[in-house]
């Protein structure tokens, strides 16, 4: 079974809140005790927390539904009822949330970024709320409002300093197993990596360490990428966002003979790729090094391309291992340095909730909007006094006016919620 997923979805579902009670004081030598329903619990949000302990999606792929816990109701006495209990939800850092229709919800970076991905509904009204001069006994209260639910997908991408990127077979499993206490599968044939593998490289043990290096950074080895794997082909393509937010790469080129690609040709592929998926990976840091250097004799060993100079390693024998830690501990340092310190809040992308909203619903009109609909949604609308409450709330809203400027003329079928009606410019 895999243990590493980094796309899945999560359907969460927060509480109802707790209806408000319907009751009157009923005591001995008190005559008119009134009303003393109380109010319902709120129900309990859900939330999304980015956490560092956390490096898989792989809790949503077989569970994904959360929810949490709804208000209980309230009582005769004015006595409230309990708030449900929020949930929070723990993904790892660097998840990204989209909403159903594939837009960007909020963009998890940071660990302890949270997001609410479902309001608690409120608690509804006891009747004791509902007490005027001229309504001495109401015998009607609210219930709780339903707590939003949705199905959210999770698309983790990987927040590693140095990101591997080469060829199937080209010596990255090997690499990171003998820089770093990571334990990737290794094999002599193409594809042995089907998932990113994460590694934490210390130089303080190597003696590497400079005054302007990374004593610690984090090594992603990706697997393989093929010609057209920004377009889909090869097993790459699902891994290439992992890429994205690595601060530096390290392009591998195949030294070993027999694979049948120069090392030139390996690298303007490999940037190719890189620069199809993204033009901005092509600007980033990055060391060209030449790999698998055992397998060829130092007489007849190939030149690299790339002005940045060229590195040769064997991940075997632990030549070029100390050069190349070096240079990748003062690149992150650098590339640390100038990125500055990390937002302290996520990136979030949802839109705030609009108010009155009317649309076109085949002959008639439909009114959406949260407050309208918590309006008609919460209240008993069989009682008379209840259903001329909501009609001065919905007034106060602006139904009216928004219902006028959207075109409705009297005889206009309208509806809000589960209440419908005929519209009249006096009702």
């Amino acid at each position: 079974m895999a243990s590493f997923v980094d796309e899945a979805q999560v359907h969460v579902r927060a509480g109802d809140g707790g209806a408000g009670a319907v009751s009157f004081r009923r005591e001995a030598h008190i005559a008119r005790g009134g009303p003393d329903g109380g109010d319902g619990g709120r129900g309990g949000d859900v939330y999304l927390e980015a956490t560092s302990s956390l490096v898989s999606l792989l809790a949503f792929r077989d569970h994904p539904h959360r929810r949490a816990e709804s208000g209980s109701h309230g009582g005769g006495g004015k006595r409230h009822g309990r708030a449900g209990r929020d949930l929070v939800v723990p993904v790892p850092v660097g998840t990204v949330v989209r909403g159903p229709g594939g837009e960007v919800v909020a963009d998890l970076r940071a660990p302890g970024d949270r997001l609410r991905a479902a309001e608690g509904g409120r608690g509804g009204a006891g009747n004791a709320r509902f007490l005027t001069n001229r309504r001495r006994a109401p015998a009607f209260g609210e219930q709780g409002e339903v707590g939003e639910e949705r199905w959210l997908d999770l698309e983790l991408k990987l927040l590693a300093d140095v990101a591997l990127v080469g060829f199937p077979n080209c010596g990255k499993s090997t690499l990171i197993a003998r820089i770093s206490a990571a334990k990737p599968k290794i094999a002599d044939y193409p594809f042995t990596t089907l998932e990113p593998h994460l590694g934490v490289v210390r130089l303080g043990g190597r003696g590497l360490v400079e005054a302007t290096a990374a004593p610690e950074f984090i090594l992603a080895d990706i697997p393989g990428l093929v010609a057209g794997a920004s377009e889909g082909r090869g097993l790459g393509h699902r891994f290439l966002r992992h890429v994205e937010r690595a601060r530096a790469l390290v392009v591998l080129i195949d030294l070993a003979p027999g694979e049948g690609r120069a090392p030139a040709h390996q690298l303007a592929v490999l940037l190719d790729e890189l620069g199809r998926f993204s033009p901005e990976l092509v600007a980033r840091p990055r060391l060209v090094v030449g790999s698998r250097a055992d397998m060829v004799p130092a007489d007849s060993r190939p030149p690299l391309v790339d002005y940045r100079g060229e590195l040769v390693i064997s991940s075997v024998t632990g030549e070029g291992i100390d050069e190349l830690l070096g240079r990748l501990g003062a690149v992150v340092g650098m590339a640390r340095a100038s990125a500055g310190p990390a937002a302290a809040t996520p990136v979030v992308h949802r839109p705030q909730p609009e108010g009155v909203v009317v649309a076109r619903e085949g002959r008639g009109f439909v009114v959406l909007g949260r407050a309208v609909e918590r309006a008609v949604g919460v209240s008993d609308l069989t009682d008379p006094d209840a259903l001329a409450l909501v009609q001065r709330r919905l007034k106060r809203l602006g139904v009216d006016r928004a219902l006028a400027r959207a075109g409705a003329r009297p005889g206009d079928d309208v509806r809000i919620g589960q209440l419908s009606f005929t519209y009249s410019e006096d009702a």
